[in-house]
């Protein structure tokens, strides 16, 4: 599965592209800034594709396959740590069912207006989160790095470090609030504070801020993401960094209003949501070469989503060549 996003602060003509390189480099020197001249690689939840979601390995892969941006779902622990992770249940994606010792946490609740069963990450500490190994969704994957040292569940904060440790060059991060309305419902913090709140506050301790294209942003590149749009206003109000509303199936509800995609992407609600957001990321599911090609030549995009940071980087640069020629 691939997201597409499409940012309105867009930048003028086609200039002519770097060579697109990895992560390596001699720690100390300065580094490359973001490229700005094609569209943003964007690693959907790491080199996915390749290793367990999520993971310091698949993030790091990305790097080193040329992804401008690591993306990351963000959700919360039963002790308020905030972690990357995709569902609200821990079963699809790790070995928490070979662990006795919580088997009893495994019980129902209403998400997005499902009733959903599975082992809830939100009744786990980070400190059991850590006991966990993550394995790859999909069955027709390479499984050979499930349960690996590497394959741990991360923190948010291990996340941002993995993007800054990126010797060579700027890598920016794409985080999305994941799942605002459940967290917000299972996880209460001491001070009050809302998930968004600890999210926010979370980039901004990093250095994270800026408008979009700015100096600011510029040096430490991020794009906050939800499908929430409630709370992108919400967070809009914390911070100047720029946010992008997730679009689903247009039948879908959205978790956090009584409409459908279909009415909160008419006319009239995204002249109110462009008050707020720098782009909408649509869903999105076909071949990934002719995806390529349609959305980055036809449609000119700003930035692709891909589970295969590898191909995207390769297509960029064979297309590169072949203009040049």
């Amino acid at each position: 599965m691939m997201v597409l996003v499409w940012c309105a602060a867009s930048g003028g003509g086609v200039a002519a592209a770097p060579p697109l390189v990895g992560g390596g480099g001699a720690v100390g020197t300065p580094k490359a800034p973001l490229q700005t001249s094609r569209p943003f690689n964007i690693a959907h939840r790491g080199s996915n594709g390749e290793l367990p979601e999520e993971t310091a390995a698949a993030y790091m892969r990305a790097i080193d396959e040329g992804a401008d941006f690591i993306e990351a779902d963000v959700t919360a622990t039963k002790d308020g740590h905030l972690v990357c992770f995709h569902d609200t249940t821990l079963d699809a994606t790790t070995d928490v069912a070979d662990h006795p010792e919580f088997a009893s946490r495994r019980r129902t609740l209403e998400v997005q207006w499902t009733n959903v069963t599975g082992f809830f990450i939100t009744d786990f500490t980070l400190a059991e989160l850590k006991t966990l190994r993550s394995k790859q969704r999909y069955a027709f994957r390479d499984r050979s790095y499930n349960g690996g040292e590497s394959s741990r569940i991360i923190t948010f904060d291990e996340f941002i470090d993995i993007a800054a440790g990126a010797a060579s060059r700027v890598v920016g991060i794409y985080p999305e609030i994941k799942n605002p309305v459940f967290v917000n419902r299972q996880v209460r913090w001491r001070d009050g504070k809302k998930f968004e709140d600890k999210f926010v506050a979370a980039l901004k301790r990093r250095g994270y801020g800026g408008r979009y294209r700015s100096p600011a942003w510029a040096a430490r590149p991020v794009f906050i993401q939800s499908f929430a749009p409630t709370s992108l206003v919400y967070a809009a109000g914390l911070t100047d960094s720029p946010m992008v509303l997730l679009v689903d199936d247009t039948t879908v509800r959205t978790e956090d209003t009584s409409q459908s995609y279909d009415e909160v992407t008419s006319d009239e609600h995204l002249d109110y949501m462009r008050e707020y957001v720098v782009g909408v990321g649509p869903w999105k599911d076909t071949d990934p070469y002719a995806e390529y090609d349609y959305w980055i030549n036809d449609v000119g995009v700003d930035g692709l989503f891909t589970d295969f940071p590898a191909s995207l980087r390769r297509y960029q640069e064979w297309t590169t060549a072949g203009r040049k020629g």
